[in-house]
């Protein structure tokens, strides 16, 4: 993604953040309870190395480490995003370790996670260079045998969000897409109400696991 393109997509998600309550823009969940399913399923342990990857201000941060998990980075474009999270974590937010970021852009460390997590950033990607560039650093920060959870709106899901354009995919297609180097293990659909109880939001899940070799 260019520069330009990321710092308005920043100034968005900023200005979103910044004027709405956490707990009223649309994807809001009290607890990401599908994504921690997978996770363990994925054999998320003490020992694991978590990223979530476009976290906003989820609560899947003070879950990930409630379960036990001490390596856990998060990443958004938004600070202000990160900065709630920061504030409603207290103390517990200094056992994180936060990056203000565009993810298709962002150098991150080769094979250094064994979870990636990532609900709702890839959907917006439509852009096939965004794609690309967001698969092939996945490939890159993920270590052999490790597994990613990846969720967005399913086929039959909104054709927006937040005012943005989205892609809208299968559980097949996903795997499609990430299948040079990982492996599908499950999918799950989740319908998602949003808070105001007006819509609800199909999206699908899936967990897949890297090549060891």
């Amino acid at each position: 993604m260019s520069k330009e393109n990321s710092s308005q997509l920043q100034s968005h998600w900023n200005a979103v953040y910044r004027d709405k309550g956490p707990d009223t823009v649309s994807w809001y969940r009290p607890h990401l309870s599908l994504s921690m399913e997978l996770l363990q399923k994925g054999r998320l342990a003490n020992d694991s190395r978590f990223v979530d990857v476009g976290a906003g201000a989820s609560t899947l941060v003070d879950d990930v480490l409630a379960f036990g998990v001490r390596d856990v980075t998060v990443v958004d474009l938004s600070d202000e995003a990160l900065d709630i999270s920061k504030s409603r974590m207290g103390a517990d937010s200094l056992q994180v370790r936060w990056i203000v970021g565009d993810i298709t852009t962002l150098e991150l460390p080769e094979g250094q996670y064994t979870h990636w997590h990532d609900r709702a950033v890839f959907h917006f990607l439509t852009d096939s260079k965004d794609v690309q560039s967001y698969v092939k650093t996945v490939e890159h920060a993920v270590c052999p045998g490790g597994y990613v959870v990846i969720a967005g709106f399913a086929h039959d899901g909104p054709e927006r969000c937040s005012g943005l354009g989205v892609a809208r995919r299968s559980a097949q297609q996903l795997s499609d897409i990430f299948s040079k180097q990982f492996t599908l293990i499950t999918s799950k659909l989740e319908l998602h109400t949003t808070p105001d109880a007006k819509a609800s939001q199909a999206f699908i899940y899936v967990l897949l696991q890297k090549n060891k070799v």
